[in-house]
Formats: C-alpha cells, structure tokens, sequence
C-alpha cells in the first residue's frame, strides 16, 4: 500500500484530498505546514507527496527544493488555488512531477497521483537493476592503506602498465582491477575476466587462446579465446597462481609478442590487451617451490597493489557496513536499517577471516534477522564469522535455533546454500513477530518495519498459516 502525505494549510482541502485518496486504498497522512511536513519527510518513508504552494511558515517552493535535497526521488504532486503556467514551470523546473489547480478535478488527481507512482516504482527498480548489473562499486573506506591504493589507481589507470594485484580472498582485488579499468583509455572497450582457478588445467590455455575446430575430441567447433575477446580492452586474470605451467609460458608469449596462437591452429593473430593479474599466493613462494614462472612474476609485476585484510584496516569497517546496509535494503524493498554505536564497535571486532566479502553476507544476515536498529547483542548473535555462534541464542523469542535442531547444536548441513539459509531464517522470524502480535499483520509490518503487502508476500511465499487450537 503506497503511502502518501498531504501538506496544505486548508483543512478543507486536507480532508477532502484524505477522504477520496483513502477511498483508493492509500494510506495518508496529512500536515498543516511545510515546517512539520518537511520534518515528517525526513523521519518517515514516503511514496508520494502532495503539496500546496502558498503556506506560512514555509512556502511550498521551499518544501520542495529541501526534500529533494533530501531525498531526489520522491515525487511531488504541486498543488495551489492560484495556479499560473509560469508557476507549474517552476514547480516543475524544481523537481514537481506534476501541477494541480484547486479545487482538483477527481479523474484528473487520481491519474495524476497512480503516474506519480508508477514513475517513483520505475525509478527505484531502475537503481535496484543498474547497481545489480553494475559490478563497480566505489572502493569504501579512507583508512591509510585505501588512500594510497585511490591514489596508485590513479596514477597507474591511465598508462599501460601491467599491474598485478595482491590480497587475501574477499578483500576486493576484483574491485581494483575494474577501477584500474575503468579509468583507463581502454574503458570503452571490453574487461574480460578469467578465474584461473575454476578452470580445469586441460582446459585453461583453449579458454585463453581459443581453439580450432577438430583440435581435440570435444571442439567441435572453432572457440574465440579471451586473449582475442579482450582486444583493445583490458584482461583480468585472477588467481593467476593456480595457472598451469604450460598456460603461463603461452601467457609469457603473448605478454611478450603481443601475438597468439589457437590451441590447434597455427596461425599467429595479434592482440592488443592490457593484463592485470591478482592473487591470494605468495608468488615468490610459488616460485621456490617450482609452481611459478619467475619471467611471467616479472612480468606481471610491474606494478604491484597490496589490498590490505579487512583486520588491517577496522576503521573502514562503518563506512562499508552502513554503504551495504542502504543497498541490501533498497535491494530489499525495505527502510534502511541502522546499527547502534555498541553493535558498530561489535562489528569492527570481529574476526573477520572472509574480508569484505564476508562483511557484506553479515549485514545481509543481520538485516534479514534484527529490528530497526541492529543491537551489540544482534551483531554477536546473528554475525557468526566462524560458524559456532547459535542464532538462536540471541533473546528474540526463537526457542533453539533456526535450523530447528536441538538446541545448543546447529545443523548447517541441511541447506545448500546462503539463499535456503537465508529464507529458511526470515520464514521463523517472520513467523515468531507473527506469533508474538498474535498474527496482527499491520501491527507485525510496524515491527519489522516493511510494508504490510510486502508482509503479505513473504507470509505467502514461505506458506505461513495461523495454528488456531
């Protein structure tokens, strides 16, 4: 149910604009003044607004232009009894999505309202579809080690030099290497990515090369390599440590000579890529122990980028989670949660053996499974780095925990992966918030803070029903 606020200091026109939007199935609320409704906007979630122009205290231009500094995408629907063209040019030229005289025509407010709507539901699902698509996120943090990396990627983006990116896993070499990209004269053209590790090593030098059709028993046609998909872009080889020998002294080639050859064939085609390579292995390791070309080390390391551990470097660690937090909830539908001061500090002393990558699936976790506000005892009881912390421990009415073993034990075998875990959480918290309101759903969404059709959806994606004695 979309829930809009009404701003007008006639209570006339308040109460009739209440009477018929709520008659549609919105829920209204409604304010006598800008000062109040602005405050209204920033503490509550709001779909649309409608708003008159000339008010006391504050004028409806004003109310306007602060809410959306405040939040951009929030439609406003301008309403005043001295409507003008020069006016509703102006609504509009400040961010209005529309202009209504007084007294409103019916038809006309209630299309003008559902378009309203339906173009903030586009706009947020157009974000929510772009930040999933798009694999480059900002590099958070402002910790010493992160400045230096800004300002290394800086210097190095824009040149040819091969780089080659340190870290353990889950810290964000990844990131590195799309920043190093992306501000990059080669940013128009491909970043192609090969994992050298999920890539069986009969199987490597043909995903590099390419191969000829009839060049072993399954090529049953000729395969493009990546070598030759990244031409004139860039080409991100990860976990360049588990590469075969055989693979690298091609790779050492077509470093080289700019040149390569099908597995198969044997003609020579030219390549103009830029290499970037990470790795979670001590190379120089690597090579004492005969895994590792010491020629190809050179030549990857031109330059070399350490990511630091996320332990490293605990005091990025808020800007990260509150970063996550705003986009696993709007990924979500929901308002954006908040840690505590205490629950910050729990989190930046955890042992964090995954990095960011682990960060992030802990805040997804504790989104899914705390209130409002995630507590200290929220983030020691839901966060569970290494597996032995029992969720159902923390005081939120679960009696053992949320796999449905016994209590004191956690059967994590049971679920394949992150996603059955997850849902088969939410579903026994939802259900406990359900039990405890004694299944009041308007009463249980205000608890959970979500809305109550989304409520609805989640009681019948997971088929919960009242037991009734």
């Amino acid at each position: 149910m979309a829930k809009l606020l009404i701003i007008d200091d006639e209570r006339a026109i308040r109460s009739t604009l209440r009477e018929i939007l709520e008659y549609e199935n919105y829920e209204v609320e409604d304010i006598d003044n800008g000062v109040d409704g602005l405050d209204l906007i920033k503490k509550k979630k709001y779909d649309l607004v409608l708003c008159d122009i000339k008010m006391n205290k504050m004028d409806g231009m004003e109310v306007l232009e602060q809410a959306l500094a405040y939040s951009p995408d929030l439609p406003f629907i301008m309403i005043s009894g001295h409507g003008t063209v020069e006016t509703a040019i102006e609504a509009s030229k400040k961010g209005a999505f529309d202009f209504i005289s007084k007294p409103p025509d019916l038809n006309r407010l209630l299309i003008t309202v559902r378009n309203a709507l339906d173009r903030g539901n586009l706009v947020t699902e157009t974000k929510v579809l772009k930040r999933r698509v798009s694999k480059t996120r900002d590099i958070l943090g402002s910790s010493e080690n992160i400045n230096k990396i800004k300002e290394t990627i800086e210097r190095v983006a824009p040149t040819e030099a091969r780089v080659l990116i340190t870290g353990a896993n889950g810290s964000g070499k990844e990131l590195v290497a799309r920043w190093l990209h992306e501000k990059s004269h080669r940013s128009e053209n491909p970043l192609i990515e090969v994992n050298c590790a999920a890539i069986p090593s009969e199987l490597i030098e043909s995903e590099l090369f390419g191969h000829e059709k009839g060049s072993f028993t399954s090529a049953v046609k000729q395969r493009i390599g990546k070598f030759e998909l990244a031409n004139g872009g860039t080409l991100f080889l990860d976990e360049i440590g588990d590469m075969s020998l055989s693979a690298q002294a091609k790779v050492l080639r077509a470093l080289q000579e700019h040149k390569i050859t099908r597995v198969g064939g044997e003609k020579e085609l030219e390549v103009n890529v830029r290499v970037l390579a990470a790795t979670n292995k001590d190379l120089m390791k690597e090579i004492e122990d005969g895994n590792f070309r010491m020629d190809l080390y050179h030549r990857l390391n031109v330059i070399n980028i350490h990511v630091p551990h996320l332990t490293e470097r605990r005091e990025d660690i808020p800007e990260i989670a509150m970063s996550f937090l705003e986009d696993i909830c709007k990924d979500y539908g929901m308002p954006v949660k908040k840690i505590s001061e205490a629950g910050m500090v729990a989190l930046q002393n955890l042992p964090w053996t995954g990095n960011v990558r682990e960060l992030h699936n802990m805040i997804e976790r504790l989104i899914i499974l705390s209130d409002k506000i995630i507590s200290e005892h929220e983030v020691t009881a839901f966060a569970n780095p290494g597996g032995g912390t029992n969720i159902g421990a923390a005081n939120h009415g679960f009696s053992g925990n949320v796999n449905g073993s016994s209590a004191g034990s956690t059967n994590y075998d049971k679920f394949t992966n992150f996603q059955d875990y997850k849902d088969h959480a939410e579903r026994e918290f939802i259900k406990f918030k359900l039990e405890k309101n004694n299944w009041n759903v308007s009463k249980t969404a205000d608890d959970i803070d979500i809305q109550r059709s989304h409520l609805y959806s989640k009681i019948e994606k997971f088929g919960l029903k009242r037991v009734t004695e």
